[in-house]
């Protein structure tokens, strides 16, 4: 297969590797046996006293391994066996990456839940997967109760965020936690667990359960922007593979050197994968950031703890870079940043570069391919609205959008992007006919975005199939529109989409845009800039500002809401 991408490859990136029949959970041990009495998690919660006390916590990886020990003994005999799903309900925290590979140790199947689910939410998920056991933080505790009756949970075990912190943080925080009208005082009764007292009762012995690297190690569900979650199923196999095909994609990482700042969700795949297991396997000290709002959370952590690898989404660097204090911090620790879930404007990269030194550069990846499938060369050539080239053993290709038929890569055709490589995923949970859709039969998954492909090998998201608007007749792509709007000096965020328009049949072109701060661009403003650069019928016939616009928990902007939102008031003005 023509493959043009693989001499853009920065020096010292292979086009293949070998990868090691490994779970995991032997992963995990191989760092802990590598780098015992380094720093494995640093978990930060504020500063006190100008910056001079850390409230938080820290554990070395022999540390960490022994609870992580503890806690799969645990799981085991409460009842949890291989194949089993064990659903968490975490921020970022000791807790979230103990529980994770403790489940891996046992062979159990870890269901990812995003912490702002409502009950509703919660319940589909937990009986979508068949989860038996929850671990869940005590603030979280009322909305599983509230709908636990509906979903198979049995089992229950509550954590809070002081349980592996030493004195004094953990008397800080506890005091802290109890003013706050969040806090939950969970009773003991039966089916309910508390984390502390598991990882004291039960000693670092698990059971030897025989895991292979293709048993499932995750469920993931998809982040629901355009419907309903599905639970992608991803095996130790593509997990281990993606991790081991982001380091060699940064092979100027040092061995157990590295302060990743872990600022993203774990809860969600590209955190998991990028920042906590590619941190682990690398040796990194984890930061652990359990809430990155306001921005100035992380810019405060990342200069006090001196982070050297930073893997955001474009919120939090557009956030940096506009932050009206931004010359006061110190970030010039940070070398290298790989940003996903949204197109990264090439002018946030460059003045993300000039505060900090770093390079940021943009990535591409889906839940169903453990997460990444694309990046640009972190110290190469970066491509402006490119997402870079696959990944080492990554196949990628283009097909017609009505024939299916692969097309060349010479002429930049656009079509869907397909992408075959062994991190993609084994196929959606109880959905045989989804897999069949995503899936085909070679191996190649159609990820339903339109990409075109440059000489080098370069590939860029024209759009996703499903967000195409039809204007006035025209196939109107959203990104088209978006990037030249982040052009205008006074737009700081902006997303564009379609509303349906019953007069016409078709689609009316509306722009949400956030201003950047003291700045109130009118419509006709907009409007007239837009008309230097695209075509009439591109141009927002709407524009609105907004403070802020509706976002999943990485910074993926939720189209479907703007559009039910305009839909609502269309119906409420008959």
């Amino acid at each position: 297969m023509e493959k043009p991408w693989l001499s853009s490859y920065e020096e010292g990136v292979p086009a293949t590797q070998t990868y090691p029949e490994i779970t995991l959970s032997d992963l995990f041990q191989q760092t802990t046996r590598t780098y015992p009495d380094k720093t494995a998690t640093n978990f930060v919660l504020k500063y006190l006293l100008g910056g001079r006390f850390t409230v938080g916590g820290r554990l070395s990886y022999q540390q960490l391994n022994e609870l992580v020990e503890r806690m799969a003994t645990a799981l085991y005999q409460l009842g949890v066996r291989k194949g089993d799903r064990v659903a968490m309900m975490l921020p970022n925290s000791p807790h979230y990456v103990i529980t994770f590979f403790a489940a891996m140790r046992i062979g159990a199947v870890v269901v990812n839940i995003n912490p702002t689910y409502t009950a509703r939410e919660l319940q589909q998920q937990v009986a979508d997967a068949g989860a038996e056991t929850m671990v869940l933080l005590n603030i979280f505790w009322p909305r599983l109760r509230e709908v636990q009756r509906e979903t198979p949970v049995k089992r229950t075990v509550v954590a809070y965020v002081f349980d592996t912190l030493n004195f004094p943080s953990n008397l800080l925080v506890k005091m802290s936690q109890k003013k706050t009208p969040e806090w939950v005082d969970v009773p003991p009764e039966e089916g309910v667990f508390f984390f502390n007292h598991l990882l004291q009762k039960y000693g670092p012995a698990p059971p030897k359960v025989p895991v292979t690297p293709d048993d499932t190690a995750l469920f993931q569900y998809t982040g629901g922007t355009t419907g309903l979650p599905k639970a992608a199923m991803l095996s130790h196999r593509n997990l281990v593979a993606n991790t081991l095909q982001i380091s060699a994609f940064l092979p100027s990482a040092i061995r157990g050197g590295e302060k990743m700042m872990c600022a993203i969700p774990f809860f969600h795949v590209y955190g998991m994968t990028v920042a906590m297991i590619y941190g682990i396997h690398l040796g990194a000290e984890l930061t652990i950031v359990p809430n990155p709002r306001p921005i100035d959370n992380v810019m405060n952590i990342m200069q006090k703890e001196r982070a050297t690898l930073y893997p955001g989404v474009p919120a939090m660097y557009i956030g940096i870079i506009n932050h009206k204090d931004v010359a006061n911090y110190d970030l010039r620790s940070i070398r290298a940043c790989l940003s996903g879930s949204a197109p990264l404007p090439i002018e946030v990269q460059e003045k993300f570069g000039e505060l900090t030194g770093g390079r940021l550069v943009e990535g591409f990846g889906m839940t169903e391919m453990s997460p990444c499938s694309h990046a640009n060369p972190v110290f190469g050539k970066r491509k402006a609205g490119s997402i870079g080239v696959p990944l080492s053993d990554t196949e990628a290709k283009i097909v017609d959008l009505e024939t299916g038929a692969d097309l060349p890569f010479e002429n930049e055709s656009q079509g869907e992007l397909c992408v075959r490589g062994p991190q993609v995923m084994s196929g959606y949970w109880n959905r045989p006919e989804e897999t069949k859709l995503t899936i085909d039969a070679d191996g190649w998954l159609h990820t339903g975005d339109i990409c075109k492909v440059d000489p080098e090998g370069y590939f860029y998201v024209v759009d996703r199939k499903k967000d195409m608007i039809i204007a006035s007749g025209y196939k109107v792509l959203p990104r088209d529109v978006e990037e030249v709007l982040f052009m205008h000096p006074k737009v700081m965020e902006a997303v564009v989409v379609g509303i349906p328009n019953p007069k016409r049949g078709d689609d009316t072109v509306k722009a949400f845009i956030v201003p950047k701060p003291g700045e109130t661009p009118t419509t006709a403003e907009i409007q007239e800039f837009c008309k230097q650069h695209l075509a009439q019928y591109k141009i927002p016939r709407e524009v609105e500002l907004r403070s802020e616009l509706p976002k999943t928990m990485v910074g993926k902007v939720l189209r479907r809401v703007l559009i039910e939102e305009e839909k609502a008031k269309m119906a409420m003005a008959g």
